[in-house]
């Protein structure tokens, strides 16, 4: 039930006592009805709320976050799945803009080495205010191919591939001297209907419309890694606890998305080709449902090191491990970083014939809707490891560095893998905690940790 902040009714969760006592209880409320519904209902002590009743756990969808959130009081013990402003990260040209800024700010107070760490996602400028920026870079490299993405869509939608400047002056026409009702027309950004993803019925988000779409163009990769000729991206999946201070979870499994149709750069018409969302590749005439386009992690990570050795594996996934780090902390500062939030993203990831990942974007709500029965079990799975890092019953000591399928990979600083305290300025055998692609010996691992939990409770210190 959402109350008003100045009224004086019951808020959500109204609890005596300490914020950290066990709860047998918890009271849920979704309004997506896929996987996530099926393991909110299965969970132990865990009661559906319909309606306007109280709740102390709340899965919603970014239009409730932004219309609700400022006027609901919400007890210590209660969470909510969105970060106020997330979309400083998941809307396209937040990102970049942010991703800019912090490049610029780790130049000036560490250097060039430092802020070329950041060189993770391809030449980008917001249109159309950035238009004469792009028409002058376009210009040193003709020929090139450049990809057009809607700011606030997903799924595919609105994206168009481009060599020429005519190619998109129509789309310019059409928008140029509307800007205005966009962005810059409203100074404070947590007012901008700002959007990202949402899955209600299917897939990722459904973003809410905005008067005038703003766009990106963006440099397109155009030498992809390619498995049996075909493109594809990766999907994984990071769990944000806090962002002051941040404190982010990586998870184990995820998975790659392959186009259907062979790469080609001659045909940049073919969304068959070029995108690899499942929304897209499952309206081609060969789509197999059972089959779908999708590979483990697992299996992938195995296929890299048979074709190019474990060392080079090593190095991508410490690329990735960056990525996901640097991102985070691009907008550490600008996230109202709220006790009551907590939030889990989907990275899209590209990665290029030399082995360099990019950083296509970054899902607010990743589908949570299964294309396979493979695909249901990881995503179950990952929900449930979810919901055991969030912890609404109170169980863990909050020292854990591995929680069923995620590891804890930052903690306000890098996390060693080994036990004890470690030193990463030493960077002596310093090694992240991070284990993409690795095995999922997840269920053992939580039988382990709650019967550690247990005799702990049984035998206080």
């Amino acid at each position: 039930m959402s109350r008003q902040k100045n009224q004086s009714n019951k808020g959500h969760g109204v609890s005596k006592g300490k914020e950290r006592e066990p709860r047998t209880l918890i009271r849920f409320k979704t309004a997506l009805m896929n996987t996530l519904m099926d393991v909110l209902r299965h969970r132990p002590g865990w009661v559906e709320v319909k309606d306007e009743g109280e709740w102390d756990f709340y899965w919603c969808d970014v239009s409730w976050l932004r219309e609700n959130f400022d006027h609901t009081y919400m007890d210590e013990h209660v969470r909510i799945s969105h970060f106020r402003n997330h979309y400083e990260l998941t809307r396209k040209n937040y990102m970049v803009k942010n991703l800019k800024r912090f490049r610029k700010q780790l130049e000036r107070e560490a250097g060039k080495v430092e802020a070329a760490k950041c060189d993770f996602f391809p030449k980008t400028f917001e249109m159309p205010c950035e238009y004469h920026l792009f028409v002058e870079e376009f210009r040193k490299n003709p020929g090139i191919t450049w990809i057009m993405k809607p700011v606030a869509r997903s799924q595919g939608k609105g994206i168009f591939l481009f060599r020429r400047l005519k190619d998109i002056m129509d789309w310019r026409k059409g928008t140029v001297g509307k800007k205005l009702t966009i962005v810059e027309a409203q100074p404070a950004r947590t007012n901008v209907n700002p959007s990202a993803s949402h899955d209600t019925k299917s897939s990722d988000d459904q973003k809410e419309e905005i008067p005038v779409e703003n766009y990106v163009a963006q440099r397109y990769v155009e030498n992809p890694y390619l498995i049996g000729g075909r493109k594809f991206d990766l999907r994984v999946y990071v769990l944000v606890m806090s962002y002051i201070p941040l404190r982010a979870w990586l998870y184990r499994d995820g998975f790659a998305r392959f186009s259907n149709t062979r790469f080609t750069l001659s045909s940049i018409d073919d969304h068959y080709v070029h995108l690899t969302n499942v929304a897209v590749q499952k309206t081609s005439p060969d789509y197999h449902p059972k089959k779908g386009c999708k590979w483990m992690l697992q299996r992938f990570r195995q296929y890299l090191a048979s074709k190019h050795g474990p060392e080079a594996v090593e190095t991508l996934f410490s690329d990735m491990d960056n990525i996901f780090i640097k991102s985070l902390q691009s907008v550490q500062k600008v996230i109202i970083s709220d006790k009551h939030c907590f939030e889990l993203y989907g990275y899209d990831i590209l990665i290029d014939q030399d082995l360099k990942p990019w950083l296509l974007e970054v899902n607010a709500s990743p589908s949570l809707t299964a294309s396979s029965q493979e695909d249901y079990e990881l995503k179950t799975c990952l929900l449930e490891d979810t919901l055991h890092v969030v912890d609404m019953e109170a169980r863990l000591t909050g020292k854990e560095k591995r929680i069923g399928g995620f590891d804890l990979m930052w903690n306000d600083g890098p996390v060693s893998r080994e036990e004890g305290p470690s030193d990463p300025s030493g960077m002596g055998n310093f090694v992240t905690n991070t284990h993409l692609g690795c095995i999922n010996d997840r269920k053992e691992q939580l039988r382990q940790l709650f019967r550690s939990l247990q005799s702990q409770k049984k035998t206080p210190g």
